[in-house]
């Protein structure tokens, strides 16, 4: 028992080690996808998003997350796709805007 548990915690907690760091990476896009989300919702509820803007403001974050996805293929998020994302998410947080307040 002592044995199995000297060799297997130090495996766990390695693996915790390379884990983290692409769980924190991937964590501040994640909310910004959830908070532009919200904001799409929020544009629904009060009229100012016809069906056929939300659809496309939709269909714009669901192509963000699929490029996270991708990106996140090799088990990491580097500096250029993290900045990548961010330009796609700045751009569709513009185009929120500006659906919002046609």
């Amino acid at each position: 028992m002592e044995r199995t548990l000297r060799i297997l915690l130090p495996s766990f907690v390695l693996g915790l080690l390379v884990a983290l760091p692409i769980l924190v990476g991937a964590g501040p896009i994640e909310e910004r996808q959830q908070r532009q989300q919200d904001r799409i919702a929020e544009g629904i509820a009060s009229g100012s998003l016809n069906p056929r803007e939300a659809a496309r403001l939709e269909a714009g974050q669901a192509a963000i997350g699929a490029e996270k996805r991708a990106f996140l293929q090799d088990g990491k998020l580097g500096p250029r796709e993290r900045a990548k994302l961010r330009r796609d998410q700045n751009r569709a947080s513009r185009h929120i805007y500006r659906e919002k307040h046609d």
